[in-house]
């Protein structure tokens, strides 16, 4: 079934013959026969009964279209003839394909119609939807096109974009009346689906002028929308799962009975309220609820039309008095500008010298830590017992290491102790590698225990994976050497949680007074943790510190890359391990290229090596936009030679708060006196206008009578003139 399907009452013509006369129809391009009058040109089109053909009208000059039934087997004349029945009567009508000539007795049969060179409204929509305006143009046409068939005791009943063909100037000419009923028949339609009203769905239903204006409904919905409605993927699944007619039918009309109501038309730019509401009508469920007929529906479109033409007139009674208004506001609203910009260039500075000192005792607290927590791997790698096990153990079969095992476990246990008395973040795993890469000892115990891993930057300290695989068994791996001092990894992604981790490692030397110049490295004693978990300890002294500018965040960023290393938001919990977010999380590239010019120019000793920005974009408000998106404030401060930098932001928002507010006070006050000048020159212009108007109130009225001058009038009393006078 393709994606609309009009449902034909025509039973007998099988797909089968269907394709069989298509391809009888396209294997030449001769034409079936001559028509008097008329100089076949070239065939435009084929279907089951037969082609269409471009003519040439001899005496005119004129094109025409002629299509010829030559493949009559099985076909039903009467029900065949009925479009042509139709053109026939409407045949006056300028919104309508006009019928010429028809040729019954001709072998075979024919009928000439108008040639509509720009073809159907069909394919104007296989390039998107229109606009409204064009819509509302185009459904006008269609409706008076209606009136006019309607008048005329036609129904079309099959009213949708292929039916409607576009003449030369564009305007819409409605066609194919195969499917229609005059007004008084009681014989069934079918039309289109989706375009198809519910009741119409129902071979007992007896045709109804309602049925045209849900599909005008439906049709303008197209237009405006680009498909029509209730019509997705899994309706039209749903409508091909039937195979009898009755069946289908009965899935269509619970479709459009169930479904939600079609609302996409109201989110098309353009398409106001009374447009909105027109559909809705139209698109009716309920025969009760619809607009009755097309012209109800043209009266309205009609009537929009008009009231958006008045809008200019309108409007400019209302604009050219406020223009005059507002022609005081530029002075106002530069003094407004100057006060609001300098305020906030004040707040945001406060905030940043703020954030750039927290950024820098953040960086130095992370450097601290890892300092520290080398200085805990060394003490325990210079212990002449761990180096005695070390050599006398690690490449002895397991079942023989055990004492190694119960020294470095004793000996974590007791970092760990410390370090949870000091409420500090506890590592993700301690490990011993042999001189090869080997894995000799690992706490918590796991399944990579004596397997090599000699290409991990923590053996090696060379800088990321060589090489860069997930191979650690090759050549180029198995011949590096291990560190000869305290190394920090570069970051490395877990495999199970996709969180960035990192390696602490230190050297295991033999036993002994022996210089380390001097002698082969045994081993690498090594402990790995979480970046998300090393920034939380930090964050929650940074949540305590209370700040009228709301919460401020922690963050790590790999300064080489862009990377965003640590957040509060970056935890098991949200982060997926089947899917890779590094590129997501990474900083804009204009920010990444000035980040690493910074972390490499930068001396991070000097006193004041914090970045601050105004105008930062966290990566995470990519994924959590409600939650991270939007600006903030941020300051950046290098942690030591990690290549890593220590973020602190907050809010943009909160920070500018006090001058929004003041600059919201400010705004509307103006727009409060704007107001009630506005209604001052309104209630002047509708006094004067009401003076000038022979329909005055009567009040009014009664005050023109009362302040009206009167005649002058002889004095009641005789006035006394002096002699003077």
């Amino acid at each position: 079934m393709p994606d609309v399907e009009r449902i034909s009452e025509t039973q007998d013509y099988d797909t089968a013959a269907h394709e069989q006369a298509v391809r009888l129809s396209a294997a030449h391009d001769i034409p079936p026969s001559t028509v008097p009058g008329y100089e076949v040109l070239k065939r435009i089109g084929a279907g089951k009964f037969g082609s269409v053909w471009l003519a040439r009208e001899h005496n005119t000059g004129k094109q025409v279209a002629i299509k010829f039934y030559s493949q009559r087997r099985g076909v039903d004349w009467a029900l065949l003839g009925r479009e042509v029945e139709k053109l026939a009567v409407l045949y006056t009508s300028r919104n309508i394909v006009g019928l010429i000539s028809v040729g019954w007795d001709h072998d075979p049969p024919y009928y000439v119609m108008e040639y509509l060179e720009n073809g159907s409204l069909a394919q104007r929509l296989e390039a998107g939807p229109v606009s409204a305006t064009e819509a509302v143009r185009i459904a006008i046409r269609v409706a008076q096109a209606l009136v006019h068939a309607h008048g005329s005791g036609i129904l079309h009943c099959d009213i949708k974009p292929a039916n409607i063909l576009l003449d030369q100037d564009d305007e819409p000419r409605l066609c194919d009346f195969g499917q229609s009923r005059l007004a008084d028949e009681r014989s069934h339609s079918l039309g289109t689906l989706f375009y198809m009203a519910p009741e119409q769905a129902d071979l007992r239903a007896v045709p109804d002028a309602k049925w045209d204006v849900y599909a005008l409904g439906a049709l303008l919905y197209h237009l405006l929308v680009g498909q029509p409605p209730y019509r997705s993927e899994l309706h039209e699944q749903r409508l091909r799962e039937p195979r009898a007619l009755a069946e289908r039918l009965d899935t269509y009309r619970d479709i459009v009975t169930t479904a939600q109501r079609p609302q996409l038309h109201r989110q098309v730019p353009g398409v106001d309220t009374a447009l909105a509401e027109l559909i809705d009508r139209c698109l009716a469920v309920d025969p009760a609820r619809r607009l009755p007929n097309p012209q109800a529906v043209l009266d309205r479109l009609q009537s929009r039309e008009r009231q958006r033409a008045r809008r200019p007139l309108i409007l400019t009674g209302i604009v050219l008095p406020v223009l005059l208004m507002l022609s005081i506001l530029p002075f106002a609203l530069d003094a407004l500008r100057d006060t609001v910009t300098t305020s906030r260039a004040s707040l945001i500075a406060r905030a940043q010298e703020s954030d750039a000192l927290s950024a820098k005792l953040l960086a130095g607290s992370l450097q601290r830590e890892l300092d520290d927590r080398l200085n805990e791997l060394l003490t325990i790698a210079e212990d002449d017992n761990v180096r005695q096990l070390v050599q006398s153990q690690a490449t002895q079969p397991r079942e023989q290491r055990a004492e190694l095992f119960a020294v470095l476990d004793r000996r974590k246990r007791q970092v760990e102790s410390r370090r949870e008395e000091l409420q500090r973040s506890l590592d993700a795993s301690w490990f011993l590698q042999d001189v090869a890469g080997y894995q000799r000892w690992r706490s918590p115990a796991s399944e990579t225990i004596d397997q090599a891993f000699p290409c991990r930057d923590y053996f090696h300290g060379q800088g990321g994976r060589v090489p860069a695989s997930d191979d650690d068994a090759t050549d180029d791996c198995m011949n590096l050497a291990p560190i000869t001092r305290p190394h920090v990894s570069t970051p490395y992604s877990s495999r199970t949680s996709q969180q960035w981790k990192i390696a602490l490692s230190v050297p295991v030397w033999p036993p002994g007074d022996l210089e380390p110049e001097s002698s082969a490295v045994q081993g690498v004693l090594a402990r790995s943790l979480n970046l998300s978990s090393l920034l939380a300890d930090y964050q929650k002294g940074l949540a305590s510190d209370h700040d009228d500018h709301g919460p401020r965040y922690l963050a790590l960023v790999d300064a080489r890359s862009g990377i965003v290393l640590a957040h509060p938001w970056l935890t098991a919990a949200h982060l997926d391990p089947l899917i890779d977010l590094q590129d997501e999380l990474r900083v804009s590239p204009e920010l990444a290229t000035r980040l690493a010019e910074w972390v490499t120019d930068t001396d991070t000793s000097a006193a004041d090596p914090a970045l601050q920005l105004d105008h930062y974009r966290d990566p995470v408000g990519r994924l959590v936009p409600e939650e991270y998106g939007g600006e903030w404030i941020a300051a950046l401060a290098p942690i030591g030679d990690t290549g890593w930098v220590a973020v602190v932001q907050e809010r943009r928002e909160p920070v500018l708060a006090p001058v929004e507010m003041l600059r919201d006070r400010l705004v509307t006050s103006g727009v409060i006196g704007m107001l009630v000048m506005t209604a001052l020159i309104a209630a002047t212009w509708w006094f004067i206008m009401s003076l000038m108007s022979e329909r005055r109130p009567q009040w009014l009225r009664a005050w023109q009578r009362r302040w009206q001058p009167h005649s002058l009038q002889p004095p009641t009393t005789p006035g006394r003139i002096s002699e003077s006078a």
